[in-house]
């Protein structure tokens, strides 16, 4: 019976430390403008529009395990109204192995002459590709505009990647 408890605890202990979740602190600069946008003007009051577009950014640092991050496509629609932004969207992160994983996103930011002053959002892993198929996790990130309307993004959180 002794032997059986042992067992069935170390069992236990075993798919707590499999599933426990790794930290994860990365930083992002990401391009002034857009690759791609589209704006639609709303017409209920001035200002209020409608506003798709996608952009690249550079990982300054951060890493998934061993797989350094490298580079991440966002997607994102933002309800624009004058100078502050609602958005959502989706953070495609490319690893240094080729493995990608997706991060959806939910967030705010301010924006002066077309550049980003500053911004947050809260996120979870939507999944991912390769060693990350199964991937679980969330955090959140805080944004702040640069001189050269590029913007930079720390972003910290946990993950897991499991059955």
């Amino acid at each position: 019976m002794r032997k059986l408890v042992f067992v069935a605890c170390s069992l236990v202990l075993c798919v707590s430390v499999s599933a426990a979740a790794d930290k994860i602190s990365s930083q992002w600069k990401c391009d002034a403008k857009a690759a791609d946008e589209h704006s639609i003007a709303v017409g209920d009051q001035d200002g209020h529009a409608y506003h798709i577009s996608q952009g690249k950014c550079a990982s300054e640092k951060g890493a998934m395990g061993d797989a350094k991050e490298q580079a991440g496509m966002w997607t994102q629609f933002d309800d624009v109204t004058g100078s502050t932004l609602k958005n959502h969207g989706v953070f495609v992160v490319t690893l240094a192995s080729g493995d990608k994983v997706f991060y959806n996103y939910r967030g705010s930011q301010t924006v002066k002459d077309g550049k980003v002053e500053n911004g947050t959002n809260t996120w979870t892993l939507g999944g991912g590709t390769g060693k990350f198929k199964g991937v679980k996790g969330e955090g959140a990130c805080k944004g702040t505009g640069n001189p050269d309307g590029t913007s930079t993004w720390n972003c910290d959180g946990t993950y897991s990647v499991g059955p």
